[in-house]
C-alpha cells in the first residue's frame, strides 16, 4: 500500500488531494451506488456485465480514498518560511543548464504533485534527487533511468 514516510506537499498540493478526496466520497460514490442500483434493476445477477463493472469501479473509488486518506495522515505542508535559496530543496524553482547550453527551470515538489509538461518535477525523480541539497553554479551528473549520464550546471535558485 503506501509507506508511512512523511509527504512534503505545497499548500497548492494538500488542497488538490483534499479536493479529490472530497469529489470522491460525495459525488463519485453516489454515482456509482446509482449505477448498482440500475444494474440490479437488469435481473441476473451472475450474467449481468452493468452490475460486474458498477461493483468494480466501486472498488477502485474505495481504495482510491483509502489511498488518499493515508497519504493525507503523513503530509507535511511545505511553508513559504522553510525555503532557502541557499541550496536545492523541495519547494525550490531551479535553473539549470544542460550540456546544450539549453535553459530550463524546474521546481521539485513531492511525488504526488509531479507534472513535468509544467516544470514540476519530483523529489524522487532521478533529476529531482540528483538536485537535491545541491548549491548554484555545482554541476550535478544525473543518471537517467536509459543509463545515459546527463549534466546540468545549477544557474540558479529561487524560493
Amino acid at each position: 500500500m503506501l509507506a508511512t514516510k512523511e509527504l512534503v506537499i505545497t499548500p497548492e498540493g494538500l488542497k488538490a488531494l483534499e479536493d479529490e478526496l472530497e469529489q470522491l466520497k460525495t459525488v463519485k460514490r453516489r454515482e456509482v451506488a446509482e449505477k448498482i442500483k440500475i444494474a440490479r434493476g437488469f435481473g441476473d445477477l451472475s450474467e449481468n456485465s452493468e452490475y460486474d463493472e458498477a461493483k468494480n469501479e466501486q472498488g477502485l473509488v474505495e481504495t482510491r480514498i483509502v489511498y488518499l486518506e493515508k497519504m493525507l495522515k503523513n503530509v507535511r505542508v511545505l511553508d513559504e518560511s522553510e525555503l532557502s535559496t541557499d541550496a536545492v530543496m523541495v519547494g525550490s524553482r531551479v535553473v539549470v543548464k544542460d550540456e546544450d547550453d539549453e535553459e530550463e527551470e524546474y521546481t521539485i515538489v513531492g511525488s504526488t504533485e509531479a507534472n513535468p509538461a509544467e516544470g514540476k518535477i519530483s523529489d524522487e525523480s532521478a533529476v529531482g534527487k540528483a538536485l537535491m541539497g545541491h548549491k548554484a553554479g555545482d554541476v550535478v551528473n544525473v543518471t537517467v533511468p536509459s543509463g545515459a549520464v546527463i549534466h546540468y550546471e545549477i544557474l540558479e535558485i529561487k524560493a
